[in-house]
């Protein structure tokens, strides 16, 4: 009987949302195309689709093929000392034809016209903070990827400055945009409490008072699917590829879009001077997965969008976050900046940490783990997990406390979904 409801009403939201469109009403999240409504509704920017086909990749010159080779030589051939048969490739660390083709690709898919990858999304970070001249300073809002915070304040603050400040605040952001101010680090919805930033009045703030300032910003949550921050006045978009873009849980990458040439090459020599590259083989991964982001980022937005929806009105849930629920304190910025409400969902639970835990130990279809972003749906647990290297004080202050639970909402099917956590949350209460 659980069963049949939960089915139900994962059933009547959708068609809700179905019958809402075909009348003329907003677009929502669960009926994507190409454009958007005047209420700020969802879809994929124009020929999203064939960029992600088709960016980067023409066929294989030797035989033909069409889809991109692994090429797993580390070096390759000269006609003589310093002139390689392809001038582009001489060393596997520096380049290598399989990562060209998935740079290209990403710089299309983010409006750029550089990318840059790396080994793991921190490597990415870090080569992108590495921009940064010794002494300046790094201002970044206060609430940050775990990962990110850890590496600046563990690894790169003996030689840099890292102020963190609620940004929303604009005689914040006037008060903190100091001459010494080299880099502004944004995250849009943030992790995990998914708040989000207005990137475009953020990044002609900082412009107005000093365009050599670079506006960075972690797009990870929502892929260049559901936003495009170099469109919005970002100078470059850092990327966990590990998460929507690679889309399987089988590959750790990384990388950095830019518009800005001189960026791009000094990402290039950080990248070869350092050597936290992607293999050849991780590559290839990342291209055949990004074939079927188009299709993949609406089907977690719209299984996230129903789950959040079953449980707000849970009376095991004590509030839910989610950037396409009108209880969203920033619906509206979420409308205005981005196409779609990704697949995050954050959930407080009644009955602080021992409900939790039953909470977590009731789950069957939902694997409790770390990462986000894959088919599969997973559930996190950010003070034990993703935050805990932040001390307990400073989670608080951010939402993360013991009672949050970050959904990944994966690909299943809705109604299996609903039912596994009906379970867990029935369980949570007792």
């Amino acid at each position: 009987l659980v069963g049949i409801l939960v089915w139900e009403t994962g059933r009547r939201v959708f068609l809700e949302n179905k019958r809402t469109s075909s009348e003329g009403g907003s677009i929502s999240v669960r009926h994507l195309g190409e454009g958007t409504t005047k209420e700020g509704a969802c879809g994929e920017f124009p020929g999203f689709a064939t960029l992600a086909i088709h960016a980067g990749q023409t066929a294989d010159a030797a035989s033909g093929a069409l889809v991109t080779p692994i090429t797993m030589a580390t070096t390759f051939k000269q006609r003589k000392p310093g002139q390689p048969l392809n001038e582009n490739f001489a060393y596997a660390r520096v380049s290598n034809p399989t990562r060209a083709c998935l740079e290209s690709n990403l710089a299309a898919l983010e409006n750029g016209t550089d990318a840059v990858s790396f080994s793991s999304g921190v490597a990415a970070a870090a080569a992108v903070v590495g921009l940064v001249p010794d002494g300046r300073k790094v201002l970044c809002m206060e609430s940050i990827y775990g990962g990110t915070s850890r590496l600046f304040g563990e690894i790169v603050s003996p030689r840099l400055t890292f102020q963190y400040a609620d940004l929303s605040n604009t005689d914040t952001l006037d008060q903190c945009l100091t001459p010494d101010t080299h880099m502004v680090w944004l995250e849009s919805p943030t992790n995990p409490t998914l708040h989000l930033i207005d990137i475009a009045r953020i990044a002609r703030k900082v412009h107005e008072v000093n365009p050599c300032i670079l506006v960075v910003v972690d797009n990870t949550f929502l892929s260049p699917y559901f936003q495009r921050p170099i469109d919005l006045g970002a100078d470059i978009v850092v990327h966990s590829i590990s998460k929507y873009l690679g889309g399987h849980s089988d590959v750790i990458a990384g990388a950095a879009v830019t518009k800005h040439a001189p960026v791009a090459a000094r990402l290039r020599f950080i990248q070869k001077a350092v050597g936290g590259i992607p293999s050849p083989f991780d590559c290839f991964l990342v291209l055949r997965s990004i074939k079927t982001l188009h299709v993949r980022m609406p089907l977690h937005a719209s299984n996230a969008m129903v789950v959040s929806e079953f449980l707000e009105q849970h009376p095991a849930v004590e509030r839910v976050l989610y950037p396409g629920l009108p209880s969203h304190p920033q619906a509206a910025l979420a409308r205005q900046q981005m196409r779609g409400f990704g697949g995050i969902v954050a959930v407080y639970i009644r009955g602080g940490g021992a409900a939790t835990m039953r909470f977590f130990e009731s789950l069957k279809l939902f694997s409790v783990a770390e990462s986000l972003g894959g088919v599969e749906s997973l559930a996190s647990y950010p003070v034990e997990m993703s935050h805990a290297c932040l001390p307990k004080k400073q989670r608080e202050e951010l939402g993360i406390t013991e009672n949050l639970v970050r959904l990944s909402i994966g690909l299943e099917s809705v109604s299996d979904l609903l039912a596994d956590l009906h379970e867990a949350l029935t369980n949570a209460m007792q």
